[in-house]
This record gives C-alpha cells, structure tokens and sequence, in this order.
C-alpha cells in the first residue's frame, strides 16, 4: 500500500453528511459505495475514495498506484462534489 499515490482534501460545510450521501449517491450508480468503520469509501478507475463527514468538513482521502489514475480519482469526486455545491461555493483543493 505504501506503493499508492495519494491525496487529501478538507471540504469546510457545515452540510457534509448530506454532501456524502449525494456524492456516494451518485457516484454509486457507476461505483459500489461501501461502508466502512472509517466512512464510505468509493473505488474508481483503480483507484479508491474515503469520504468521512465531520461536524464541519467532509474529508477526502484518494489513493491509486499511478499519478493518473490518482488524477482521474480526484477529477470525478472533486469535480462531482464542486457540482453538487457550487451554490454554496464549495471547492476541493487536493494535497
């Protein structure tokens, strides 16, 4: 595992339950979201996702065992968590 490329990010809302289940949602009609003791985790392109909500944040944990496919994992929930709050102005900025 320590092979894979990965990158975090910390999305401030005070609605991250709800953004969770949305992304998971959605995303779920291309992926099998599964439910973890750490949160929901997504699998996609090869890669995986961690969504955690907090009482202020959703939390992103991506990993993948290439620099593209670590790219196209954040590209997909980052761009689709964006999407889903571009009203309340939220935006994913991945380390």
């Amino acid at each position: 595992m320590s092979d894979m490329q990965q990158a975090h990010a910390r999305v401030r809302t005070d609605a991250a339950p709800r953004y969770l289940k949305q992304l998971a949602s959605d995303l779920g009609r291309r992926v099998e979201p599964v439910e973890t003791t750490q949160g929901t985790m997504l699998t996609i392109a090869g890669g995986t996702c961690l969504l955690t909500a907090t009482g202020d944040s959703l939390l992103l944990h991506a990993a993948a065992p290439t620099t593209e496919g670590l790219d196209r994992v954040k590209d997909v929930v980052g761009g689709q968590l964006e999407l889903f709050g571009a009203r309340n102005e939220l935006t994913v900025s991945w380390t």
